[in-house]
């Protein structure tokens, strides 16, 4: 595999992408810490030092891919976010709306119609979540801090923290797709990739600080070090698995005329993903129960403050949070799986299931499938998800640290470095080297 790395610098289009990658990686970094004018950087972050950080919830979530820049008010506080919900409000409403639909299904050119309302949909939400925080800052509301941190308050400095910062996430996407033309994997799973493993320095100096002894005593020792490079070896392990595992459908298609070619028949593979929603079911989940405890906080009740407490603790949170998991795989895949016009165009091509009759038959049959598959997944996103909670909780290990064995983290590396590492391969492949998974020696041709 060593060599298969080494490999991709001998490739000149390889190596202009991968380092073209690296230069708009860089320039990602420096929008995040960018601090906006008039505001006094140093004060938010020696406040949010004192109040121990804001790393779970709503909170942590946005600030995780952002790369820590929410929290510094940084251009790029809202990082790549504004694009993603639009992206994700544009896929739900595919489902529903026919004239998308009806776009979704003309190709290149329906989905470049898409991709420019995706566009127009950021700049509208993150216009409002910018006016929201700059607002919030004038207000001193933004998270509970003081009024001090913006040295010149009023509406001048909300219009400016606007315009900075939807120049800022507008500019992150333009990035995400350059790097996605031009360069190597997905840019915007790529920059929210690197947004979280920016985070990773200050996990590891978390981590050495509780095994650091003070007064004699460490917090963690190494035998329970060991456990952990053991846990995240098995977790990754478990993750890749599932994350690639999917079902193959075998599907026959018969000969058929083309116009004057004939089609030869022969079968296929129809292949069913465990995991067909990814990530998407625990940020769905992570989202809504962040917004019942601060409700209910709220309120001026003494009941509705110890409901928050207790919604918010451990037990019940992981109760509902599971819950909510299971729920959201099967709507995303019930917004996204349409087994229906699956079998419709396994009929139109002349395709069919062995002994499953075309048409409605067929279609109950992936559906009943991919139900299946569905649970499998679900099960292995919520264990994934919890298992941070769990570490927090009961093995008092820092979120920070506990947030790279499991939960939308670790989910979000994997999945983004196995479909880099693809196309990284494809390259090798196609100049007649051999993948990561073979020693990388140039092929005889």
């Amino acid at each position: 595999m060593l060599s298969a790395f080494i490999n991709t610098f001998k490739i000149t289009e390889l190596r202009q992408r991968i380092l073209f990658t690296f230069g708009l990686i860089f320039i990602c970094r420096l929008i995040a810490a960018i601090p906006l004018p008039g505001v006094d950087a140093l004060a938010i972050r020696q406040f949010f030092e004192a109040q121990g950080g804001a790393e779970s919830g709503l909170l942590g979530m946005f600030n995780l891919f952002s790369g820590g820049a929410l929290l510094q008010c940084s251009i790029g506080s809202l990082g790549i976010m504004p694009y993603i919900s639009a992206s994700i409000i544009l896929q739900l409403m595919t489902a529903v709306v026919p004239h998308l639909e009806k776009l979704a299904r003309e190709g290149d050119v329906g989905r470049q119609k898409i991709t420019q309302y995706t566009r127009y949909l950021t700049v509208i939400l993150c216009s409002i979540q910018a006016f929201a925080m700059g607002t919030a800052l004038v207000s001193g509301g933004y998270f509970g801090l003081p009024a001090e941190v913006v040295r010149i308050p009023g509406v001048g400095f909300v219009l400016m923290t606007v315009l900075a910062i939807v120049t800022g996430s507008l500019l992150l996407m333009w990035i995400g797709e350059q790097i996605t033309d031009r360069g190597i994997g997905n840019g915007i799973s790529i920059i929210i990739t690197v947004n979280i493993v920016s985070r990773m320095p200050m996990a590891v100096k978390a981590l050495i600080d509780k095994l650091t002894p003070v007064d004699g005593i460490a917090e963690i020792g190494v035998f329970h070090m060991i456990l952990l490079i053991a846990l995240i070896f098995f977790v990754i392990l478990g993750v890749v698995a599932v994350t690639q595992a999917q079902q193959k459908i075998p599907v026959q298609f018969a000969k058929r005329m083309v116009g004057r070619k004939m089609m030869q028949g022969g079968t296929q593979h129809l292949p069913l993903r465990v995991n067909y929603s990814g990530v998407m079911p625990i940020i769905f989940a992570s989202a809504i129960l962040a917004i019942p405890p601060k409700v209910l906080g709220f309120l001026p009740f003494q009941w509705a403050q110890a409901a928050a407490n207790t919604f918010a603790g451990s037990g019940w949170y992981m109760f509902w949070f599971g819950l909510m998991i299971l729920f959201f795989s099967y709507f995303w895949v019930s917004t996204q799986f349409n087994p229906i016009q699956i079998a419709d165009n396994l009929k139109t091509q002349g395709g069919y299931v062995p002994g499953i009759r075309p048409g409605r038959p067929t279609a109950e049959f992936l559906d009943r499938t991919m139900t299946r598959l569905t649970l499998a997944g679900a099960v292995f996103l919520t264990a994934i998800a919890v298992m941070p909670n769990i570490m927090t909780a009961q093995l008092n290990v820092p979120w920070i640290v506990a947030s790279f064995f499991g939960g939308t983290s670790l989910l979000i590396i994997v999945g983004v470095m196995l479909d880099t590492m693809r196309q990284i391969e494809s390259h090798l492949l196609m100049r007649h080297y051999d993948g990561f998974l073979k020693k990388g020696k140039m092929r005889k041709r």
